[in-house]
């Protein structure tokens, strides 16, 4: 993934350190700092945090747009119409769970609890996703209504 480069260049255009990043997430710095280096994966909720602070996109951190911020974007996950929209993708790729747990590298019970709304789909498994298919990630999580089909 590339999103720490983005989120570098978010943090530093408007002058803040490690430390502020960090409060912003209520996490340490140096836990942060792991996040911008891609030396540790960041969790969906953080990221959706920090493109709340930043007034931009998933899909713009994940590079896969040029737009900072769709109208009438959301700014929570909706667990349950995420759920909802991954299945349906999953089915119009006449996937079954099993196959996309595959792809992902996940438990079948994993992909379940996604699509039942119990759990935030994990940040590699999101991109991998819509890197691969071209689907727009604040779409899949139902923070925008319409569906992007992304083509940079």
């Amino acid at each position: 993934m590339n999103y720490g480069i983005k989120l570098k260049e978010l943090r530093e255009r408007i002058g803040l350190n490690f430390v502020e990043m960090g409060n912003i997430l209520n996490i340490s710095d140096s836990l942060y700092s792991r996040y911008e280096k891609e030396k540790q994966s960041i969790p969906l909720k953080h990221l959706n945090t920090l493109c709340n602070y930043f007034n931009v996109s998933i899909d713009y951190i994940f590079d896969f747009t040029n737009t900072k911020q769709y109208n009438n974007s959301k700014n929570e996950i909706d667990l349950i119409l995420s759920g909802e929209r991954l299945k349906m993708f999953r089915k119009s790729q006449k996937y079954t769970q099993e196959k996309l747990a595959i792809l992902l590298n996940v438990a079948r019970t994993i992909i379940s609890k996604y699509e039942k709304g119990e759990f935030i789909i994990a940040t590699h498994s999101l991109y991998t996703i819509c890197k691969n298919y071209n689907i727009s990630a604040d779409y899949l999580l139902g923070k925008i209504d319409n569906p992007q089909i992304l083509n940079k």
